[in-house]
């Protein structure tokens, strides 16, 4: 599916990386483009939106790369490209759909009996720590990397970042006109020590949609229960709440409704999960514009998981056959059950 990049309504914040995937099948995807952003812009975009990109790379990304995104309908005038390289490689090896692991890279490859990627050399899997509560990481986003055509811009979604732009970043929408924010943490805050800084970062959001593991992360001894935990985040505020599960889909809390939802993964192939999270996040970002119904939007989002993992990459869900998105939708109403 090509078209043409315009001006767009739609934002998305988040990170662009040069990804190396071992797949469940044992395929490898060597130095492609991925990240968060990308995969959530693609899930977006199978709605028949023309996301912009806010992301921030280093001189040595490929501009070709950036150049092929335009060709798929996603605007990239929000790419800030920083005067020095950066490392955005990421790595992932997949023993099953459910289970993967990023480090050691060359242990994976040797088990496939292939030869080592010279391009994959020196690479490090990032140790996760907690966040900073001041200073802003390089490649974080900030507002000043908003282009001006992007103040046209009605809605947005916060890819997974550091706690600091996601504690800035909504306020600064709401004050430019945004009217619909949506946001899926970043694991470095999800953390019981970042327990009174949470209300801040859900305070102008429409939704807040995190995994399992970060939601059980940041209660930790304090609830075991999913539908207790979402209620007490929809508490301070924010009035839909997602629990992405992987497999076993999306718990919803929509607290103006009071109604709680739990939603089956649409049954696909799985051939590579890598961001599905994310594409659902586009997604629902996409049909909560469509329908401003909570219900709607998790749908819509399911759908766009499903199609990402039956390919690899994040321009597959884009080049699957016209009318199967609108087709599982149309389906996926049947499986739903109220909590």
């Amino acid at each position: 599916m090509m078209m043409t990049a315009s001006t767009p309504i739609f934002l998305v914040l988040g990170q662009l990386k040069r990804e190396y995937i071992i797949t469940p099948a044992g395929k490898t995807r060597i130095d492609q483009p991925g990240g968060n952003a990308l995969y959530a812009a693609c899930g977006l975009a199978l709605w028949g939106e023309s996301p912009g990109l806010v992301s921030r790379v280093g001189e040595d990304y490929p501009q070709a790369w950036i150049e092929n995104f335009q060709e798929y309908g996603l605007n990239t005038g929000g790419i800030r490209i920083l005067p020095e390289e950066h490392d955005l490689r990421t790595f992932l090896a997949y023993t099953d759909v459910n289970t993967h692991f990023n480090d050691d890279p060359v242990s994976y490859f040797a088990r496939l009996e292939m030869s080592f990627p010279k391009s994959l050399l020196g690479y490090k899997y990032p140790e996760n720590g907690l966040d900073q509560r001041t200073g802003i990481a390089a490649l974080s986003s900030r507002q000043s990397d908003l282009p001006k055509d992007y103040g046209y811009a009605r809605a947005a979604h916060l890819c997974p970042q550091e706690y600091i732009s996601h504690r800035l970043m909504p306020g600064a929408f709401k004050e430019a006109g945004l009217t619909t924010i949506t946001l899926d943490p970043g694991p470095g805050y999800m953390a019981p020590e970042f327990w009174n800084d949470i209300p801040s970062v859900l305070a102008d959001l429409n939704a807040f949609i995190p995994s399992e593991a970060e939601i059980r992360g940041l209660f930790k001894g304090r609830s075991d229960d999913l539908w207790e935990m979402a209620e007490a985040l929809a508490a301070y505020g924010c009035p839909v709440i997602v629990i992405k599960r992987g497999s076993q889909g999306q718990m919803l809390f929509d607290a103006d409704a009071k109604t709680r939802y739990h939603i089956p993964a649409y049954p696909a192939r799985v051939a590579d999960p890598t961001n599905s999270g994310d594409a659902f996040c586009g997604g629902f970002l996409a049909g909560y514009r469509r329908t401003f119904d909570p219900l709607q939007a998790a749908l819509h989002g399911n759908v766009s998981a499903s199609l990402a993992v039956e390919g690899s990459g994040p321009f597959y869900m884009l080049e699957t056959l016209p009318g199967l998105a609108q087709a599982r939708l149309e389906t996926l109403p049947e499986m739903v059950r109220k909590a």
